[in-house]
């Protein structure tokens, strides 16, 4: 019978890194390979409606067994960050951690320091999962994958716990901002929903930023060096104007909590054009337009002073704050908080600064606040993994499929 750990350390060696603009969905032939892989372990734990779409979503239903209780879906995504390394991944596991620095066995200048990461030192005594400084470890978001599989398992595994009718989904491309792209919510046909795409043991985030995407092309004109004077027009010097005027108090090593940022995060081309890919970030969503208009009337400064080059700024829309969903649903948030508790956990509520498939899905109409996967230090050869806090998510999991049956 499988462990929530022998599933974890299986998931995370399946290489399913999401790549930005590759055109097809899923975006890596990895996260298709996993997909199949959950699917027939769905099947083999005898969930019902078991299946893998075109798109590769996984869906599955856990029979309630409370006439009138309500659906509720449960919500991970298979593929992992492009930021780091995914493949190859070697799980190191960690049993009684002793408290010090870790130090990863693959390249000891990879180390997680107590100094530098916040929730680490009470873990003393658990069970840490690393990778081995190589790659990154994809507990982002494949501990929420496990959470969610071990917890089938349990609640297939004892047909007499009281539970509602419970929607298994395991979507893709969620770092890359598609997650929710290819869902059927008609299909899922639940009441609220569940990410399980969290940091620390108990956390409840019933907030996020509302987000948009700015890529601004920066067009000049290239020509022979040796011939260019007062005729050249040097895409990237006139980008780095565009850069240099940016607002350094909207940065994001500038801000923090409920602060907004502007953040440039990808920058590329030549002397003739230069596309800069910008972040903007608000936890108030009408703040999103002043941030576009901020880098228009900056491009238009910039060309000013650089005649004949041109920039455009192109806006497009991502996800919006999911508090505005959820509190028109406020159980969502409040039998969360109370499976925490009757577990023994104490609920810490956090705004993300960022997003999740949440966001989207709450956007679409599906209240879906995020919960704990245990996880720390994501998107890179850094991150790890808490066993003993992805197990008391299991435990709230299955206590959250009982509360929600004595709904109505």
């Amino acid at each position: 019978m499988s462990t929530l750990l022998d599933r974890f350390r299986r998931y995370v060696r399946v290489e399913t890194t999401a790549v930005e603009d590759a055109g097809t969905y899923p975006s890596s032939p990895g996260q298709l390979d996993l997909a199949r892989m959950l699917t027939d372990e769905l099947a083999a734990l005898k969930l019902e409606d078991v299946n893998m779409s075109e798109h590769g979503i996984v869906m599955g239903t856990i029979p309630g067994n409370v006439p009138g209780a309500p659906t509720i879906a449960l919500f991970a995504h298979m593929d992992t960050s492009p930021e780091a390394p995914g493949a190859n991944v070697n799980p190191i596991v960690h049993e009684n951690y002793d408290g010090k620095d870790i130090v990863l066995p693959a390249d000891p200048s990879k180390v997680i320091r107590v100094a530098d990461t916040d929730g680490l030192a009470k873990l003393k005594g658990r069970t840490i999962i690393t990778s081995d400084g190589t790659t990154l470890l994809g507990a982002d978001d494949k501990a929420g994958v496990a959470i969610i599989m071990t917890a089938a398992d349990r609640l297939m595994s004892d047909p007499e716990a009281t539970r509602c009718p419970v929607r298994v989904v395991f979507t893709c491309d969620e770092e890359i901002g598609h997650g929710a792209d290819k869902i059927d919510l008609e299909r899922v046909d639940a009441v609220v929903g569940y990410t399980l795409d969290g940091e620390s043991g108990g956390l409840i985030e019933n907030e996020t930023f509302s987000a948009d995407l700015a890529d601004v092309i920066v067009t000049g004109k290239n020509i022979h060096p040796g011939l260019a004077k007062g005729k050249m027009i040097n895409a990237i010097r006139v980008a780095g104007d565009f850069l240099s005027r940016l607002p350094k108090d909207l940065a994001p090593e500038a801000t923090e909590g409920r602060e907004p940022f502007v953040h440039p995060y990808v920058l590329s081309g030549g002397v003739d054009e230069v596309k800069i890919r910008t972040l903007l970030r608000s936890f108030v969503t009408a703040d999103l337009a002043g941030q576009a208009a901020l880098l228009r009337s900056t491009a238009d400064a910039v060309v000013a002073d650089h005649p004949g080059a041109v920039i455009d700024v192109k806006v497009s829309k991502q996800y919006r704050n999911m508090v505005e969903v959820l509190d028109k649903e406020p159980r969502a948030v409040d039998l969360a908080a109370q499976a925490m508790r009757n577990v023994g956990i104490e609920p810490v509520f956090e705004s993300i600064r960022g997003g999740t498939d949440g966001s989207r899905l709450s956007e679409m109409g599906l209240p879906t606040p995020n919960i704990s996967a245990g996880m720390y230090n994501f998107h890179s050869p850094l991150e790890f993994a808490c066993l003993e806090e992805m197990e008391s998510s299991v435990n709230a999991v299955v206590e959250l499929a009982k509360l929600w049956s004595e709904q109505r």
